[in-house]
């Protein structure tokens, strides 16, 4: 069951990179947003109102780790997106694929539902075990890294990105609030063959950064 589905997870990643050898990348649709604030190893973005598919991989003997986690969430959503929804729709590709390690056992792994299912998505079959997470408007701190994403070194780029937040707050006087101290996010765009000028990304929900028009809510 983990080999496959590590297979369906880099599939769908070896597509992406195939899209991008074509020329596609800017036809493929990500969540929309604009950068109100960056620094040498951090950029403040403020995402638009966004609409997901999230599949839970709870802890536990077989779900430990961020890698499996990843590869098992998606394989769901991979069934979701290529009709295993009530309307059997084929629903575009979008990029990233964002794991979120909440409270540090727990993953949740979510692909962004393009924006003409705003008002109307379709619904993922019941077996797939999926739902939908309805983003407001808000602040994300995000923070680049190269290489692969593993659990050997995501712990150790949130805190790079603790710090870049710690640092902006010393020398250029703004708060960064946590909106959850212990969850973070992992985005993923290359796929695992591709060697170098690998593109990750670990994001942080902040609040704060009020003058840069960052909301004083969280995204839920």
């Amino acid at each position: 069951m983990e080999k496959q589905c590590l297979r369906m997870f880099v599939r769908y990643l070896s597509f992406l990179v195939l899209l991008c050898s074509c020329g596609h990348c800017q036809a493929m649709e990500s969540p929309q947003y604009t950068v109100v604030r960056s620094a040498s190893n951090v950029e403040i973005r403020l995402y638009r109102e966004s609409l997901w598919m999230s599949a839970l991989v709870r802890s536990g003997a077989t779900f430990s780790s961020f890698n499996y986690s990843t590869g098992e969430g998606f394989h769901r959503l991979y069934q979701y997106i290529h009709g295993g929804n009530t309307n059997s729709s084929q629903i575009s590709i979008t990029a990233p694929i964002l794991t979120t390690i909440s409270h540090g056992s727990d993953y949740i792994v979510r692909i962004y539902l393009p924006a003409k299912y705003m008002a109307s998505p379709p619904q993922p079959n019941t077996q797939l075990n999926l739902q939908f997470d309805k983003w407001k408007s808000h602040c994300i701190a995000v923070r680049k890294f190269s290489g692969f994403a593993g659990d050997d070194n995501i712990k150790k780029e949130r805190e790079a990105l603790m710090s870049s937040l710690d640092e902006m707050e010393s020398t250029e006087k703004s708060v960064a609030v946590l909106e959850d101290k212990i969850s973070y996010s992992v985005a993923q765009y290359n796929a695992s063959f591709h060697l170098s000028g690998r593109l990750n990304e670990v994001w942080i929900n902040v609040l704060g950064f009020m003058a840069d028009g960052c909301p004083t809510y969280g995204s839920k």
